[in-house]
């Protein structure tokens, strides 16, 4: 019996312990173990992009929202213009939705340095976007800083741009919404028509229109025209849909809807509706597997990587319709049921794949390790998608722009998962949640790739970054990776809810922390195993 147990060099430290000399680098997880600080920015990207109106497995909403503003004033004191231009990138399609970016706009104005208050100002309509935009700010604003001078002269602007028309459809789409209508806050900002046509509208948000004008008042107004006009001849839907161009936010509150008035809809529906009403179309029978005109129009909208990008669709929308169409209903609010279509789920599946950026396949081998430990079980935000579902996804989509990959899942061990590039999303996402318990071991990954010899040139982890389970941590067993394996190795680690915390050793030259679900991850994967990035 001897020392040499206690004397030697340690290469390993347990994952519940900081390494030995890098303590000030690192700051306990909420799971137990001990990572590495990622830092305000980065912790801002991922709050913005992955939201935190959601509990987490190791969290509550009311703990990361609070951790999501602390973070948000620190970074609006360093650099306020910085902080403009994180919103700006996920308020553009890249988070799950804008609810994020609202609100850090929000605490952007509330900065002390007048850059903050101008930052705010430039980003203000490119973040406020719709009616539906423009109620949550106020909301918020109104919550936690009141209605000051920048803040005025941001809602006046809005509510008086130049396109009388967008104007016109954003104020009767959504009249009203969290406490205001565009009454409250055309009074608010003291708002004063700079045309005629400013005046017509104003005066139709104010007081309506007791009698309707003998004749449409100018093209700006057509479809408020109609709207007014199907109030008072409700029979009348078929008509005022396709002579008003109506959306069914607008017809379905005061029109007869049937199926015919939901046919006139569906051919001039958004690209967002459509993905919404999927199921109603189907039960209402718009949608039928023997009926190919309108399958066909599906496919052309959903199957436009175009179409998708300027509706700024997020892959994971994509996914959430993809799985509630599946269910027939059983999923989600909608009390309906319908028998899926299932050309729908073949245009929905290739939609997902659709809606992330990739590039041409790079030749590099890829290892995709997907979490699959008990915590990613846990929903994100109102997707109804677990974090294991989303990061399968994402590990797949990216897998099927490549030829040389392997996809397994990783919890206290390296286990094999069954998917290859030609399985479905659908088939993928229950082949990973049906291995998804046990506690989080990162570095199982690289131990894995050791023993059997396994040389990637990239090697790509999908989780929560709550690695705590294992005996030495992950930046240690890449490491001896290296050494043992490929010296040259990339590692990329995609860290899917919103802590601070990272996997990755900020030494490393060849490791990254890439913020989940921004759609252009996968194409960023790619340019850092060629090294364009």
């Amino acid at each position: 019996m001897n020392y040499n147990f206690f004397t030697k060099k340690k290469t390993s430290t347990p994952q519940n312990q900081p390494i030995p000399g890098r303590e000030a680098e690192m700051i306990p997880g909420r799971s137990g173990g001990f990572m590495f600080d990622a830092g305000i920015w980065k912790m801002l990207r991922r709050c913005l992009l992955v939201g935190t109106a959601k509990s987490t497995y190791y969290a509550g909403k009311q703990e990361l929202t609070e951790d999501f503003v602390k973070v948000v004033r620190q970074a609006v004191a360093e650099n306020p213009s910085r902080v403009a231009e994180e919103i700006l990138y996920a308020s553009d399609g890249r988070a799950i939705n804008n609810s994020a970016p609202i609100l850090a706009l929000v605490l952007l104005s509330m900065g002390k340095a007048p850059a903050a208050k101008q930052a705010f100002g430039e980003i203000f309509p490119q973040v406020v976007r719709t009616g539906s935009h423009f109620y949550e700010w106020l909301n918020y604003t109104k919550s936690l800083r009141g209605f000051g001078k920048v803040v005025r002269e941001a809602g006046k602007t809005w509510l008086s741009r130049e396109d009388v028309k967008g104007l016109a459809y954003q104020l009767l789409k959504y009249q009203q919404r969290q406490g205001f209508s565009h009454r409250d806050a055309l009074r608010l900002f003291h708002v004063k028509p700079s045309t005629e046509n400013h005046r017509q509208l104003f005066e139709w948000v104010v007081r309506g229109w007791e009698e309707l004008p003998a004749d449409i008042p100018s093209e700006a107004l057509a479809q408020i025209w109609w709207y007014e006009w199907l109030k008072r001849h409700p029979t009348q839907t078929h008509e005022a849909i396709s002579q008003g161009h109506l959306t069914h936010k607008m017809a379905a509150p005061v029109g007869k809807m049937d199926k015919l008035a939901w046919q006139l809809l569906f051919q001039e529906m958004p690209i967002g509706a459509m993905l919404r009403n999927l199921g109603s179309l189907t039960e209402l029978g718009v949608l039928r597997a023997d009926e190919s005109a309108n399958l066909l129009q599906v496919e052309a909208v959903l199957n436009r990587r175009e179409h998708l990008r300027k509706g700024r669709i997020h892959p994971i929308d994509v996914l959430k319709a993809l799985k509630t169409y599946q269910s027939g209903g059983t999923l989600g609010r909608s009390k309906k049921t319908w028998n899926p279509i299932p050309r729908i789920v073949d245009i929905l599946e290739k939609a997902v794949e659709l809606s992330f950026d990739v590039v041409q396949p790079t030749r590099k081998v890829f290892m995709h390790a997907v979490d699959v430990s008990g915590s990613m079980g846990s929903m994100v935000a109102d997707m109804g998608l677990t974090c294991c579902e989303i990061a399968t996804t994402m590990a797949l989509v990216t897998a099927k722009a490549e030829k040389n990959y392997m996809i397994r899942g990783f919890a206290t061990e390296f286990r094999e998962l069954g998917i290859t590039a030609k399985d479905s999303f659908s088939s993928a996402v229950r082949k990973a949640s049906n291995q998804n318990f046990g506690g989080t071991d990162a570095s199982v990954a690289y131990d894995w790739m050791i023993k059997n010899k396994f040389k990637a040139d990239v090697v790509c982890f999908w989780t929560d970054s709550e690695s705590w389970a294992g005996y030495k941590h992950p930046s240690q067993a890449l490491k001896e990776y290296r050494k043992k394996v490929n010296p040259n190795v990339k590692a990329v680690y995609v860290t899917l809810t919103p802590y601070q915390i990272t996997l990755v050793d900020p030494k490393d030259s060849l490791s990254w922390d890439l913020a989940g679900f921004d759609p252009g991850t996968p194409r960023i994967i790619q340019m850092l195993a060629t090294g364009e990035l």
